[in-house]
């Protein structure tokens, strides 16, 4: 069955080709044997339309809303707002939050020291004013300031006589410490974003297909430059592409679940080393049928999401990526990365990217998988055929045998047989004589 299947994928190579230079490949795929390399595939991705990304490398989606006219919405939830504005937006709104307000108190104290003419006694000892040494605007500003922070000079204090200058107080007092719960709660949520936690996880250039296990199966790798892990790791992938329903409904940027093993929990990652997620290309796959010629042909984008907690905050993290189907290297594996040396295992992440070229079939794995079944039948019916050979040929030596045992038992009763007659005769023939003689 080995043989069959190496035979059957050395006939789909393509040998009219030219070489490339050979890159460092493990020991295991130097053991194999050269193999030709085809440039149609570079011929036709350059050829190709270039296209837009619906996901960049770097995780961005590449999906901007417009003509949103129900824009009340997203005041409705304004921290989470505040939260997704650039850094630049962010500080502008908050120093600009702070500002208006002290500007806003500091104007109600400079209008309650005007109504109640406490701006024409400054210098009147025998006066009390509503604040003490409150002579204009900017003293009101400064006194809105040490008020709202608590900073308190000793300079400029409210007095007993004014209560409407106490009621102001405690109203300056709660709105402050609201704004500054909101603004500092702001900060906090923007500054502790595991955003950045994703830039130290890394996702492969390029996915690959190739043989595994005699099945043809998509792989890309993953891999995480901390040492702190990401705890309760999961990767999940999708492909995206348009797609047209029986009934003619065009639907675009169609999604549809690429199955990185959800059914067997291989979707769930123990992230200390690189890892190489596969997908078992099967009947339920969006691959089942596109063999190397159409996947040539086609235009879709496979979308990679790896979720996980941040060991050090506790809070949810997200990396994405994705593959054009210009890089999606059909006959390719991984370069092994992990070497163990004294004492630890050492990552060359040098090699992160990089491929090497194996012996895969160029069709389909649906031709792939009927072709190893007729292999495995024809394989059955030939082992059945010569059991079945052998226990008629032993059938017919034994029938022989007892035929001969038989006859050869026929053959000794018929001996036995004319021994007795010719025993009677001689004993008949004596009495005869007897008798005459008598």
């Amino acid at each position: 069955m080995a043989g069959d299947s190496r035979i059957f994928m050395n006939q789909d190579m393509e040998i009219d080709v030219t070489p490339r230079e050979q890159k460092k490949i493990p020991k295991q795929a130097r053991d194999d044997v050269p193999i030709a390399t085809d440039r149609t595939r570079l011929l036709v991705a350059e050829n190709k339309k270039p296209r837009q990304r619906y996901m960049e490398k770097t995780g961005k989606c590449n999906v901007h809303h417009g003509n949103v006219q129900e824009t009340y919405r997203y005041l409705s939830d304004l921290f989470t707002t505040l939260v997704d504005l650039k850094w630049r937006f962010n500080l502008l709104v908050f120093t600009m939050v702070y500002t208006i307000t002290w500007l806003f108190f500091g104007f109600i104290w400079w209008l309650i020291a005007y109504i109640r003419g406490d701006l024409d006694h400054v210098e009147d000892e025998d006066w009390i004013p509503c604040v003490d040494n409150l002579s204009g605007f900017v003293s009101a500003f400064l006194f809105s300031i040490e008020t709202e922070t608590t900073i308190g000079y000793g300079h400029r204090v409210i007095t007993e006589k004014c209560p409407e200058g106490i009621i102001l107080l405690l109203v300056q007092a709660i709105l402050g410490s609201i704004v500054n719960a909101f603004m500092v709660g702001c900060m906090f949520v923007k500054i502790s974003q595991p955003k950045k936690r994703a830039e130290t996880l890394m996702f492969s250039n390029n996915a690959v297909i190739s043989i595994r296990d005699e099945k043809l199966c998509l792989m890309f790798r993953v891999g995480d430059l901390r040492n702190s892990h990401i705890v309760e790791a999961s990767i999940r992938a999708k492909m995206i592409k348009s797609k047209q329903t029986k009934e003619g409904e065009f639907i675009p940027l169609n999604q549809t679940d690429i199955n990185v093993g959800f059914d067997t929990g291989d979707d769930r990652l123990f992230l200390v080393s690189p890892l190489i997620i596969s997908h078992e290309i099967n009947e339920k796959s969006p691959f089942w049928e596109m063999s190397r010629a159409r996947l040539e042909k086609e235009e879709f984008e496979i979308v990679v999401i790896l979720e996980g907690m941040v060991e050090a905050t506790g809070m949810t993290c997200q990396a994405r990526s994705s593959y054009m189907d210009t890089e999606v290297l059909w006959g390719h594996r991984f370069t092994p990365v992990l070497t163990l040396e004294k004492d630890f295992y050492e990552v060359d992440y040098n090699s992160f990217h990089s491929t090497y070229e194996t012996n895969t079939p160029s069709c389909c794995a649906k031709e792939l998988a009927e072709s190893f079944k007729e292999g495995r039948l024809l394989s059955h019916l030939s082992t059945t055929n010569l059991l079945n050979g052998e226990e008629t040929e032993e059938a017919e030596e034994e029938k022989e045998q007892q035929e001969g045992m038989e006859k050869d038992d026929n053959r000794n009763e018929g001996l036995e047989a004319i021994e007795l007659n010719g025993n009677n005769g001689t004993a008949g023939g004596m009495k005869e004589s007897l008798f005459l003689k008598h």
